[in-house]
């Protein structure tokens, strides 16, 4: 297994904080396959954001992400 060294924000570059290869603080991650139908079929698209960038991406959707509240982490 591959040990992770160091993580940075896709949208600003920022390094995230990283002690002894764990993450020490969240960060929004996202994969998506695409399929069929669409211009990138059959390549996996992957990207992280800080959540500063994370904020100021969705402040600028149309409609906001269905947030739900987690009672047991």
């Amino acid at each position: 297994m591959q040990k992770i060294e160091k993580i940075s924000c896709n949208m600003c570059g920022r390094e995230l904080k990283m002690e002894n290869g764990i993450l020490k603080e969240d960060a929004f991650e996202a994969k998506k396959q695409w399929g069929y139908f669409s211009k990138k079929d059959a390549f996996l698209h992957s990207f992280v954001l800080c959540e500063d960038c994370y904020d100021r991406l969705t402040e600028r959707f149309q409609i906001p992400p269905v947030i739900t509240e987690v009672t047991e982490l």
